[in-house]
């Protein structure tokens, strides 16, 4: 997998923006076992620590759990799971009607386009 990773943000902000995407869109299933940080670090191509730093977010944000003998888990709590991609989808959807709305359209409009074109 690509790891998409820019200058204009903290690193271990982006890779947890991009592990929990991947939680929730199911490359790594619910219950399922996360690769090691090590792993993770080096197909990254980050330091270890700092994909330390963003696994210990995703557990803070529920979307993770630690096991001293089976490594991190993806957590199995469906809600949770839910409960993110639905916040992650009203933020798609906020840069969508904002950039629409720069387009000139009103919100009814960027509806009606978007029913229209079904993407």
């Amino acid at each position: 997998m690509d790891w998409k990773l820019t200058d204009d943000r903290p690193i271990w902000l982006q890779l947890t923006e991009q592990m929990t995407r991947r939680i929730i869109t199911g490359v790594y299933p619910p219950g399922s076992r996360l690769p090691s940080v090590r792993e993770l670090a080096a197909e990254a191509g980050v330091n270890p620590n700092t994909m330390q730093r963003s696994l210990a977010q995703l557990e803070q944000d529920g979307l993770a759990k630690a096991d001293r003998t089976a490594g991190r888990m993806v957590t199995q709590d469906t809600a949770v799971l839910e409960a993110v991609r639905r916040s992650q989808a009203r933020v798609v959807m906020e840069q969508y009607f904002h950039a629409m709305a720069e387009l000139g359209y009103t919100p009814d409009e960027a509806t009606a386009l978007l029913k229209e074109e079904k993407l």
